[in-house]
């Protein structure tokens, strides 16, 4: 008698958006995919979110209706078009007001960044931005989730990672404070991110402080991913925490110079 086929269960059944993939994501060949690939420079990605497309108008009456009804579980992308996910770079800050939401899935994505607003979610006990290819980083104020511990991130697509360590973006704006930046409209290739309004370590507003831009890598859940630090003082750079072991073990400002430990 034979035996039967094991089954194995599609555990992103309910996390997968409908659509074709391809019509939903845009290439991205910003890191090399072996640790056999030369090395090169990389950078952001340069994309600013198009606030007047249908599908980020969607996403923000979607955010609305989470927050109104008090949801734990919230997966936007399950509820746009394919057309629709691909016009969605980034999520918009009123995810600040998803206090409730203890499970935040974006499987599939097609985002370039994460706004620190994110660091509000207090409830945060799951993140699967899973096969988002283009999320090669992620903003420090993840790490005020004091209650994330399960995450799945496909790890290959991050800078740093401990399988074939690829490069991190070189930043402008290091230890040393950049001054005279208008940080209500920056370019997002630059800094990553189009407007840096507060200090991801005190939280307080820069108040003509200069601009510190640094890496670590940082445990998040069950992942080590690279967060980016945007602080507004030597004092905020001194009081991060120790990296996780295995990775750079000191903030640093990226760049192809950057010495790493050997690839896993």
């Amino acid at each position: 008698m034979s035996e039967q086929p094991q089954v194995f269960s599609n555990r992103w059944a309910d996390a997968a958006a409908p659509g074709d993939r391809d019509a939903s994501h845009d290439q991205c060949d910003c890191l090399p995919r072996s640790r056999r690939a030369p090395a090169r420079p990389v950078g952001f990605h340069s994309e600013r979110q198009d606030t007047t497309a249908p599908g980020w108008l969607r996403l923000l009456d979607l955010v609305e209706e989470a927050a109104a009804d008090g949801r734990e579980v919230f997966q936007p992308l399950t509820e746009l078009t394919a057309q629709e996910r691909r016009q969605v770079v980034t999520l918009p800050p009123t995810v600040a007001k998803l206090t409730a939401v203890k499970h935040l899935g974006l499987y599939g994505s097609n985002l370039v960044r994460l706004p620190p607003e994110v660091g509000a979610m207090t409830s945060l006990e799951e993140f699967t931005p899973y096969t988002s290819y283009r999320l090669h980083w992620f903003p420090y104020e993840l790490t005020r989730c004091r209650g994330l511990r399960r995450s799945t991130v496909s790890t290959r697509a991050v800078y740093g990672n401990f399988k074939y360590r690829p490069p991190f973006p070189a930043l402008s704006a290091g230890p040393g404070g950049a001054t005279g930046l208008d940080l209500g409209d920056l370019d997002p290739r630059v800094s990553g991110a189009t407007a840096i309004r507060t200090c991801s370590v005190c939280d307080r507003g820069f108040d003509g402080a200069g601009l510190r831009q640094v890496w670590i890598s940082g445990r998040v859940g069950a992942d080590v991913l690279p967060l980016l630090v945007n602080a507004c003082s030597a004092a905020c750079v001194a009081a991060l925490p120790a990296p996780a072991g295995g990775y750079v073990p000191a903030p640093h400002t990226g760049g192809p110079g950057l010495v790493q430990p050997d690839a896993c």
